[in-house]
């Protein structure tokens, strides 16, 4: 049960992405007075020029994918020419319609859960929010700032997001060189999409252009694509990169793009030049935390602008908390959340279970997708944990195969001694999906043998996920 103040609790929040959206929603349903300062739209960035929108797009991408295969399933597209014969058609991405889908998708998303929250009794002010304290908030109500809303609160949220990082040398025009939130303005298909920056967004969209058709060159400043994450996850990755037509330049700095003429070209830090008619920047994020009055609260920030938290999401300041990108968190829209919520149940004296980094669960929205949760082979490998490590290829599963899927593998890391599961990767269509059993085992801290003991569908891609937990059987 909630602590019962003396009078109403006050919350104000900063900022309503996915971690401002889920504090002002649980703050209402505790009973607090609840107010979220907003300046774009509910749901921040992350719904509406971010998570939502690419995941869309991406959505896209996999059907014109799908239907590019299908003949390798035996399923053939014919249309009847003039003379009367078959002729194979050709698959056409309407970008300009596609883009108005999914900016309309995002909008209805944001709409959605501003009437969610209206309906729980949070006030809403459109507005910049600035920390005036460490109790209470300014929101400039006005473009310009020249109307001020001060609330007063007990507790402060923020949860202001991060923007693209913006090079000096590659200063995006949002015309042909674009950020990630620019994208969504392209009138039709890039003819070559140059990607500079081989992280999680860079390949998430190199990925879904190329599927929709552009030519695509990736800019990877390290040996691999994806890097930090599970090798053989990146290195399937790579491969299908490779095999479906994209160039991957590993090792490969880009010191400048500029525009030249109807494209652009990027220089290279050893003279060679790419030319392509649109590039994507795609090199981090940038946490939005200067200028708002954390400083002068005595809120703490690392060199690099962003707020530092604890498990509970809380600041230097006692009242003041923090979710999302801005945070020194794992940035994730899903961490946000639970950041979000884990910080009002906190004020409010409710019972709380501090987000544990090693149950993440994360998923790259690649072609295929890659799943990650728990610990990794690279800890393993360097003593942090002690553990097996299994790999079962997808080309094994009898699923995979009926469905035409060549790449991929299921992997498990399992304790040494116990069994229990710490960790797993999913690399697979629809890996997102597939994860979530693992996810619970890495949480309640199942064995292998317990993890096996569940039926599994046959035959099914989830099968795998029994198999490799049958491998790692514990003799005792």
């Amino acid at each position: 049960m909630a602590y019962e103040f003396e009078r109403t609790q006050r919350i104000a929040v900063v900022g309503g992405g996915p971690g401002g959206y889920e504090a002002a929603l649980t703050g209402a349903q505790l009973g607090a007075e609840v107010t979220l300062i907003e300046r774009v739209g509910v749901g921040g960035a992350a719904v509406l020029t971010d998570v939502v929108p690419s995941k869309s797009l991406i959505a896209t991408a996999e059907a014109a994918l799908a239907v590019s295969e299908a003949a390798d399933l035996g399923v053939q597209f014919f249309v009847r020419g003039a003379d009367g014969k078959a002729a194979k058609p050709e698959v056409a991405i309407n970008l300009a319609a596609v883009n108005r889908r999914l900016l309309r998708l995002a909008a209805r998303q944001s709409e959605d859960m501003r009437a969610n929250l209206l309906d729980a009794g949070v006030r809403i002010v459109q507005g910049e929010g600035r920390l005036d304290g460490p109790n209470a908030v300014i929101a400039s109500t006005t473009k310009g700032g020249t109307d001020f809303d001060r609330i007063e609160a007990d507790t402060i949220v923020v949860s202001v997001g991060a923007s693209p990082r913006v090079l000096p040398t590659a200063v995006p025009d949002g015309e042909r060189i674009l950020t990630w939130t620019q994208l969504y303005s392209l009138p039709e298909i890039p003819e070559h999409l140059i990607v500079v920056g081989s992280g999680v967004t860079g390949a998430e969209f190199a990925s879904a252009y190329r599927a929709l058709g552009a030519e695509v060159t990736l800019i990877s400043s390290r040996d691999q694509v994806l890097p930090g994450e599970d090798h053989d996850a990146a290195a399937v990755l790579e491969k299908v990169f490779k095999r479906n037509g994209v160039r991957v330049l590993a090792k490969s700095r880009a010191e400048s793009v500029v525009r030249d003429g109807d494209g652009v070209v990027a220089t290279l830090s050893d003279g060679r030049t790419v030319a392509g008619s649109h590039c994507l920047m795609a090199v981090g994020a940038i946490p939005n935390t200067a200028d708002i009055g954390l400083e002068e609260a005595g809120v703490q920030l690392t060199e690099s602008g962003h707020i530092r938290v604890n498990r509970v999401a809380r600041t230097s300041v006692p009242n003041i908390y923090a979710a999302g990108d801005c945070t020194t968190f794992i940035p994730l829209a899903s961490v946000a959340s639970m950041q979000g919520r884990t910080a009002v149940l906190h004020a409010m004296g409710d019972v709380v279970n501090p987000p544990d980094s090693g149950d993440i669960t994360s998923n790259i929205f690649t072609q295929p997708e890659i799943a990650t949760v728990g610990m990794t082979q690279k800890q393993v490998e360097e003593g942090l944990a002690q553990g097996e490590v299994f790999k079962l290829p997808l080309s094994s599963n009898p699923r995979a195969k009926m469905m035409g899927i060549r790449d991929g593998f299921v992997k498990l890391i399992a304790r040494t001694g116990s069994g229990s599961i710490i960790g797993g990767v999913i690399v697979a269509p629809k890996a997102s999906e597939l994860i979530l059993p693992l996810a619970l085992a890495v949480e309640h801290r199942l064995t292998v043998d317990q993890f096996a003991e569940a039926f599994s569908v046959y035959p099914s891609l989830s099968g795998s996920l029994s198999d490799a937990a049958r491998a790692l059987h514990i003799v005792r």
